[in-house]
Parts: C-alpha cells; structure tokens; sequence
C-alpha cells in the first residue's frame, strides 16, 4: 500500500557505515523508492522486490543482512513471508523488520508469532529507520560470529572425541563410560625417530611428526576408523567403538598395512630411515572420556595393554598381532608365528607377524 513521505522530525545521527545488504520488500514502487533513497547514503547495498514469492526467490539467492517487509501486500503478505523466513533454518536468523500503517494491537501480535524483528510504522521516521536497521545488521553480525565460534568449537571437539561421544557431550553428559566386546586396538610406534630428533630444530620434529601423523589420519579416515591419541611418537587407533562395522579388524589390519607404507613413501621423499612397530590385538574394552577442562578419549583393558606389548616387543618394520587377530583373519592375509616371552603379568603368549 502507498505509504505518505518519510517523517524526519529530528536529524539522523552520523553513523559509521557498515556496508551490510538490505532486501525492501513492498507492492509499491514509490515506498521501494523512499527506503532505498534514505538508506544508500548510510553504506547499504539495496536490493528490491514487489512480492512475497518474489522476496522469498531473492533471498534463497542471496541472504541479505536485513529484510524490511510490508505487511500488506497483494498474494502473500508480510506476515506469510516473515513465517516461511523464520522456519526456514537457512534464513531463520535474518532479522526481519516489518513496515506497517497499522498500529493495531492484534496486528503487532501477529507480526511477532510469524518471527518479525522489529516493526517500522508509516510513515517511516528517517533516523528511526537507520537505527533500527544498523541494531539489527549488528544484531546479525555478532550471531554469525557466535555462530562461527561453535562450529570452530565443534571442530576442535571432534579433533579430540568421537563424533557420537561429542554428541553426548554436548548434550551435557559428562560422566562418559562405555563397554564395548569387540574393539580392534592398534598402536604404532616410530622406531627412529627419538635418534633423529637429537639432530633436528624442534619446528622440524613438529614439523616432521605433524607431517606424518596427518597422513595417518587420512588413512584412518579412510577406513572409518577412529583416531584415539598420539602419545610423543606414537600413534593409537581403534575400530568397532561404533559397533557398526563387523569388519572393523579387517580394516584395522589394512590400516597398519598402509600406514607402513606411508611412512616409506615419506623416507623415500626425506631421505630418512624411520621405521614403524605396530601392535594389534582385538576384544573388549572400557571406553570414556576423562578430564574436565582438558578432557580426552581414551581405552582401557587388557585388550589395550595387549596392543601395546605386541608393539614394543615387534621389530622395527613388522605388525605384531594377536592370536585372537590370527585365528579371525587367517583366511586373508597371510601369517609368520612367533612368541611373547618374559611380559610382565603375562605368560608365554602366541603372536604372529602380519604380511600382506
């Protein structure tokens, strides 16, 4: 509907320009007019249109910072077109400012369950309209960056905790505890690598380390394993924490299969001579996240304890399993048998030497 001239009782402040885009919504070319005319000076790119579907098309296209809406339209009016923006999650945080001659009780109650802002009254008051709109483009800003923030949070969550646990967590559950009957556990170790260190500048081992680890975790990522910890030089994954994947122990074999042959792949391009002793067991574990502030992942369980004796007692270069790992894979991957001697707590334990 036509609306009368801008009142401008008073004069507008000064404001710093903030260079944030507006959509005018409005039958009314005159009344598109006016709030452009008014608001361009200020630093606000402008951009119109006539109808409510209209509206909607622009800003699928292109979010705008702000949208100034008419109430009475022909076809959808303003309040349809601020309820389809606000249960929309992709526009619902636009901040709607609605334009209205009616003063209505009812109709402001209206504007506020369909989602609106604020509200604009006929005729627009020139420094009501650029206060109303700079609140709300700065309103939009710092939700972006609130926004932001959590998701940079969530990623550092998720570097450090299981997507599932992370879940949990920020759901509030804080005592984390899991049992799990069948968890493929391997650990991995860098034979070499504290000699090397002795003659390299500390950003180089960061350097190095970091270089080989993201590696690591690609392959793991790869095989939709999970990641536990690195530990100095060392390096622990696990499978089947989910309990999705039956053949999580076949992909952990394969994991250490390749991940030997990264670390090749990188002395060859560093004329280096690093070399890894893998670890892998498969059985229960206990599962949970420990620390408050700086919390952590981790496993326990003498399935845990396992992987980490086949690993410290395995040649450099060679994957040390378990017999429980043997007698679930021998039919596909081939074998060499040997013996744990002399472990504390345990006695003389069967292992094998996996190959490719």
């Amino acid at each position: 509907m036509q609306t009368e001239l801008l009142d401008n009782p008073t004069p507008c402040a000064v404001l710093e320009p903030l260079h944030a885009r507006v959509l005018v919504v409005d039958d009314e070319e005159p009344n598109r007019t006016l709030l452009r005319d008014s608001l361009e000076p200020h630093g606000y790119e402008i951009e119109e249109a006539a109808e409510g579907e209209e509206a909607l098309r622009s800003v699928a296209a292109r979010p705008p910072d702000v949208v100034l809406l008419d109430v009475m339209m022909p076809g959808m009016d303003g309040f349809e077109v601020c309820e389809r923006l606000k249960k929309d999650p992709a526009t619902a945080s636009i901040p709607v400012l609605m334009v209205t001659a009616l003063s209505a009780r009812q109709e402001r109650l209206m504007g506020i369950a369909a989602g609106a802002n604020d509200f604009l009254n006929k005729p627009v008051d020139l420094q009501d309209l650029t206060l109303r709109v700079r609140n709300a483009v700065q309103a939009k800003r710092l939700y972006d960056q609130l926004q932001a923030e959590q998701r940079k949070s969530e990623r550092l969550l998720l570097n450090v905790l299981p997507r599932p646990i992370a879940e949990r967590m920020k759901q509030g559950e804080l005592n984390i505890a899991d049992a799990h009957a069948d968890v493929s556990v391997l650990v991995a170790d860098l034979a070499g690598f504290t000699r090397l260190s002795v003659h390299i500048a500390p950003e180089q081992i960061l350097a190095l380390l970091n270089e080989i680890f993201s590696a690591f975790d690609l392959l793991v990522e790869k095989h939709r394993l999970e990641k536990i910890k690195t530990i100095g030089d060392a390096y622990m994954a696990a499978g089947g924490l989910s309990g999705e994947d039956p053949a999580h122990l076949e992909s952990m074999s394969r994991l250490a299969l390749e991940m030997r042959d990264e670390l090749a792949r990188f002395n060859a391009g560093y004329h280096t001579s690093l070399r890894l002793r893998l670890g892998l067991s498969v059985g229960p574990v206990v599962a949970g996240v420990i620390g408050r502030d700086k919390f952590a992942y981790d496993l326990w369980g003498d399935t845990v304890n396992l992987a980490c004796q086949l690993e410290a007692s395995a040649e450099p270069g060679t994957i040390r399993v378990s017999e429980a790992v043997f007698e679930r894979l021998k039919d596909r991957f081939r074998f060499e048998p040997c013996l744990l001697r002399g472990l504390k707590g345990r006695e003389d334990t069967a292992c094998y030497v996996l190959h490719p």
